[in-house]
C-alpha cells in the first residue's frame, strides 16, 4: 500500500510538472492559424533594394504599397526614401508610381499607411543623415488622395528622440511607428523606443503617444513603455497595432527570443541571433495599454515556404471592407524582392 501511495504521489507530481510546462507554452494564435502562404513580390530595380511593404486599397479597389528603397551602395540610415507602387491585386504585377519622400538632409524609412475618413495617413521613421544611428525620430504626413500631394505635419518630428517619459527615463530613440484611431476618437502612434532606464544597456521596447488631432502634437503616454522586456535584456520591435471587433491587437517582431524566455528556457545571450529569425508575436488588449500574454502572430519564411531561414520582419495588414485580408512581411535574404504576403483566411478572433 505504501509503495502504491508513493507511486501515486510521483505520478501526480509528474502530471503537475507537465501541466505547468504546457501552461508556459506560447501558443499559436487563431490569427496565425488563418494564414495561407502567398508569394514573394516587389523586386527592386538594379542597384537598389526594397524593404517593409505598407499596403492599402484606394476607393476604386486598386492596391497601393509604400515602402523603403535603399541604394545598394548606401545605407538605410542615410539614403532611404519612401516609394509608391500600385497593382490590381497582391500577386501583382506592380507599377512604380512615384517617390513619395526623399531628401538630401534626412532619411525616410519604414512607412505605415492608414486611412481615417477621407484622409490618408502616412507615418514613418525620420532621421537626419548627420546624426548617429540610434538618434531616430518619427514623422507623419496626410493627403486627401493616395497619390498625394502629401503634407508633412508642422510638428514633425512628432515624436522626438529627446522626449521625456513619465518616470523620468529619456527616450534616446523613436522609430518604426504604427498609427490608429482609438475607441475614444483620439489618435495613437505606437513605436519602437529605446530608453536609458538600464544604463548603458539599451533595449528595444514599445511605447505610445496620443493626440487629439492626426497631425499632432502627440504626447507620450506617462507610463511608457507599454510593452517591454528590457529587464530581461530582450528586444521586441516592428510593431503593427490595430483595433478590430472592439479589441486592440499588436503584432511585433520577437527580436531576441521573448517566446523562449516566457516558456522557461531562455536562449543564452551569446547564442541569440538578433533580427526576425524567429516567429513574431501577437498581443491583445481591451484598452491598448495593458496587454495580455502574447501568442504566435506570424511565422518565418522557412515555416511558410520551406526556404532557407531569413529575417522576416515589418508586419503590415492589408484591410478590405473593415476586415484583415492579407499580411505583408518584409524578408531580407538573397531574393531581390521586398518580402512576401500571406492570405488571412477566415480569422475569427478568440
Amino acid at each position: 500500500m505504501k509503495y502504491k501511495s508513493h507511486s501515486l504521489i510521483l505520478l501526480t507530481l509528474v502530471i503537475l510538472v507537465f501541466s505547468c510546462k504546457k501552461d508556459l507554452l506560447v501558443k499559436e494564435s487563431s490569427f496565425v492559424k488563418s494564414h495561407i502562404p502567398g508569394k514573394y513580390i516587389l523586386d527592386a530595380p538594379k542597384d537598389w533594394w526594397h524593404w517593409g511593404m505598407a499596403p492599402i486599397y484606394d476607393a476604386s479597389g486598386k492596391l497601393h504599397v509604400f515602402m523603403s528603397a535603399i541604394p545598394n551602395a548606401g545605407s538605410w540610415s542615410k539614403n532611404s526614401k519612401i516609394v509608391h507602387y500600385k497593382a490590381n491585386s497582391p500577386e501583382g504585377p506592380y507599377t512604380f508610381v512615384d517617390t513619395t519622400f526623399a531628401s538630401k538632409t534626412h532619411t525616410y524609412h519604414n512607412p505605415q499607411i492608414s486611412q481615417v475618413g477621407d484622409t490618408y495617413v502616412l507615418v514613418y521613421l525620420l532621421k537626419s543623415i548627420e546624426t548617429e544611428g540610434h538618434l531616430q525620430e518619427i514623422g507623419i504626413a496626410t493627403a486627401k488622395s493616395i497619390d498625394g500631394p502629401w503634407i508633412e505635419s508642422p510638428y514633425n518630428p512628432i515624436i522626438k528622440a529627446s522626449g521625456k517619459q513619465g518616470d523620468g527615463a529619456n527616450i534616446v530613440h523613436a522609430s518604426n511607428p504604427t498609427f490608429l484611431k482609438d475607441k475614444d476618437g483620439k489618435f495613437r502612434i505606437y513605436y519602437k523606443s529605446i530608453t536609458d532606464s538600464y544604463g548603458k544597456k539599451r533595449h528595444r521596447e514599445i511605447s505610445l503617444a496620443i493626440s487629439d488631432y492626426i497631425e499632432g502634437p502627440y504626447k507620450n503616454y506617462p507610463d511608457n513603455p507599454v510593452i517591454s522586456y528590457a529587464e530581461k535584456a530582450l528586444d521586441i520591435e516592428d510593431c503593427y497595432a490595430f483595433l478590430y471587433k472592439d479589441m486592440y491587437y499588436m503584432i511585433v517582431e520577437d527580436r531576441k527570443g521573448v517566446k523562449n524566455m516566457l516558456e522557461g528556457h531562455p536562449i543564452p545571450e551569446k547564442e541569440i541571433k538578433p533580427g526576425g529569425n524567429r516567429p513574431g508575436l501577437i498581443y491583445k488588449s481591451e484598452d491598448g495599454i495593458h496587454w495580455e500574454r502574447p501568442e504566435i502572430g506570424y511565422k518565418t519564411n522557412e515555416q511558410y515556404f520551406g526556404n532557407k531561414l531569413a529575417r522576416t520582419e515589418r508586419p503590415h495588414i492589408l484591410w478590405k471592407n473593415g476586415a484583415p485580408e492579407y499580411l505583408f512581411l518584409a524578408c531580407h535574404d538573397d531574393d531581390p524582392s521586398a518580402g512576401f504576403f500571406v492570405k488571412i483566411e477566415g480569422w475569427i478572433p478568440d
